[in-house]
């Protein structure tokens, strides 16, 4: 297990909580100095990891608040270095995995960008549109990093294809719960308990559910099927209307679905 994969599965096994909480911030926004305070506010607040960001200009994933939180970071100026710097800052205080798009890591090169986000102090790298059977150079060297490279599966992914990830999965499977993009939702989709079962099924390491989660119901309600729980729109959203502050009040309020803990 690589440092990086020992730190996330200390983050999982230490909350004393239902279930794991990781917030996603994008990186740069509202600020770069905006961006490290919301990410202390939210480790104060009951945060055991965070996700955190690179701003891309085409994030397949995002959802409306996301996307536009990213266009905003960009158009003030924020590259790569700076979210590795705010990464560097808030990884003294929790656990910080990358969310960050295939180009971004290509166009620098797998090995010198896993280097630099290891020397920023990250933990792991998700890359949403990496397809599993393009990921070998990517996870080699995140391996060499030190990085866990976390993967994602969605509803629609095969038991097959599965089984594959599960094996290879280093730090925690993301788990998406529903088709389409990130975004705040009313409900949770009916099937996400045998979607995470699934999960379960083909993999060692903990599975952590991510999109649509908005509420400490919702929370509630995936802490009691899976190990950890991701929450991005109301996140970041909070960050654009109230900075720190709202950051971490509502932080507080998703722990407050998982039970006590840190």
């Amino acid at each position: 297990m690589t440092a990086g994969a020992e730190r996330i599965a200390a983050a999982f096994e230490g909350h004393g909580r239902a279930a794991a909480l990781m917030p996603y911030l994008m990186g740069g926004y509202p600020d770069v100095r905006a961006s490290v305070e919301c990410g202390l506010a939210a480790a104060e607040a009951g945060a055991d990891m965070i996700e955190l960001g690179v701003p891309f200009s085409d994030p397949l994933a995002d959802g409306p608040v996301i996307h536009a939180a990213g266009t905003e970071a960009l158009r003030n100026g924020v590259r790569l270095h700076d979210v590795l710097g705010i990464a560097r800052e808030l990884s003294s205080q929790v656990p910080v995995v990358l969310m960050v798009y295939a180009n971004v890591v290509l166009a620098r090169g797998a090995e010198r960008f896993t280097d630099e986000a290891a020397a920023a102090g990250a933990a792991g790298v998700i890359v949403p549109d990496l397809p599993y059977d393009e990921a070998d150079a990517v996870r080699d060297a995140c391996d060499a990093a030190e990085l866990a490279l976390v993967p994602l599966v969605a509803p629609t992914t095969t038991a097959e294809r599965m089984a594959e990830i599960g094996r290879s999965a280093r730090g925690f499977v993301y788990t998406v719960s529903l088709a389409g993009t990130t975004g705040e939702r009313d409900e949770l989709p009916r099937e996400l308990g045998e979607t995470v079962a699934r999960v379960r099924d083909a993999t060692q390491v903990p599975v952590a559910v991510g999109f649509g989660i908005a509420t400490a119901e919702h929370a509630r309600r995936v802490a009691a099927i899976a190990d950890g729980v991701i929450v991005g729109s109301r996140i970041v959203r909070a960050a654009g209307e109230g900075g720190a502050e709202a950051v971490g009040a509502v932080v507080r309020e998703l722990a407050s679905g998982l039970g006590s803990g840190a």
